[in-house]
């Protein structure tokens, strides 16, 4: 680790009982410590955030007047600020949102009418985005991520009771196609994703139309496969995750209606075991978290009031 820097995890927006925040903290898993960073110009959930080389990368989103959002921001860690960075071609809340190779891809999400089944990429080097290849079928609120020069699409809304699907597809930029891989064992809409030593996590989410769920699969790119695993101590819809130091963080998300969760859960994969570990400034859903290495003397809020609107 870098001389006066934390591995931390940033979290990101959301909202707690339908009030939307603009709050942007960070959470030292070492000493359990909270720090304000500089806020977002305005308030969003249901936005995407990703993390290049230090750099946070947040597009889409609903502002509190519940329209979609094209915007991109950029924060920059050494200077705790944010900057508008080209707009994607189409809003997009419940957006899948991930780092691969160098380029943002936005996936699905809802553009205030219907869900979108189109895919768009970012190149940081020319600030633009441009379409590449829908996936299969329009989505909301799907669970992404990239491993080993792939990108992963998992779960989802595709119906319109809202509930989640157990369709798993991966998309290859060099051939610009989409396969789909083994279904997960459980439909669910809204969870968290992360990757852990070569296999991807699936987290939380809503499985039916009453149920948010605490399960938690494993997929082996490998075998092609599914594991279940330990449950978390909490059933958490629209959790935020993040991956420090070998362990993976879930902060967040619904227990179910209006029921909004301020706790933390640590897993670790080698006990199959959570554990709860902290808690968030204020409960929340809908938010998104990323790991980053930041400066240990940030530490100032710029943000007095976490919940302004747009």
């Amino acid at each position: 680790m870098a001389t006066g820097t934390a591995e931390v995890i940033v979290t990101v927006g959301g909202e707690d009982d339908k009030v939307v925040l603009r709050s942007v903290e960070s959470f030292d898993p070492v000493t359990n410590q909270w720090k304000n960073l500089a806020c977002l110009p305005f308030a969003v959930s249901k936005h995407g955030l990703v993390v290049s080389d230090s750099t946070l990368y947040l597009a889409g989103g609903e502002f509190p007047d519940g329209s979609a959002s094209r915007e991109m921001w950029r924060y920059d860690p050494c200077f705790d600020s944010w900057m508008e960075m080209a707009p994607m071609n189409v809003a997009r809340s419940e957006l899948g949102l991930v780092m691969l190779d160098g380029f943002v891809y936005a996936v699905g999400g809802w553009e205030g009418q219907s869900r979108l089944a189109s895919v768009e990429c970012y190149n940081p080097h020319t600030n633009s985005w441009q379409f590449t290849q829908s996936v299969k079928m329009a989505v909301t609120s799907p669970a992404v991520v990239a491993l080993d020069g792939l990108l992963y699409v998992t779960g989802g809304a595709v119906l319109e009771d809202g509930d989640g699907t157990d369709l798993a597809q991966v998309y290859n930029p060099k051939t610009a196609a989409w396969t789909e891989i083994s279904p997960m064992q459980i439909a669910r809409s809204g969870s968290a994703a992360c990757t852990l030593k070569g296999k991807i996590y699936v987290i939380g989410g809503w499985h039916a139309s009453t149920e948010n769920t605490d399960k938690v699969e494993c997929y082996n790119p490998k075998t092609n496969q599914w594991t279940m695993c330990a449950p978390m101590k909490e059933r958490r819809y629209r959790p935020g995750a993040a991956v420090v130091d070998g362990k993976i963080y879930v902060l967040g998300g619904e227990e179910g209606w209006d029921r909004y969760h301020d706790t933390i859960e640590r897993y670790c994969d080698e006990t199959d075991a959570w554990e709860i570990v902290g808690e968030m400034p204020t409960s929340r859903s809908w938010l998104s978290c990323v790991s980053l290495q930041l400066r240990k003397d940030i530490c100032i809020s710029s943000c007095p009031d976490t919940s302004n609107s747009n």
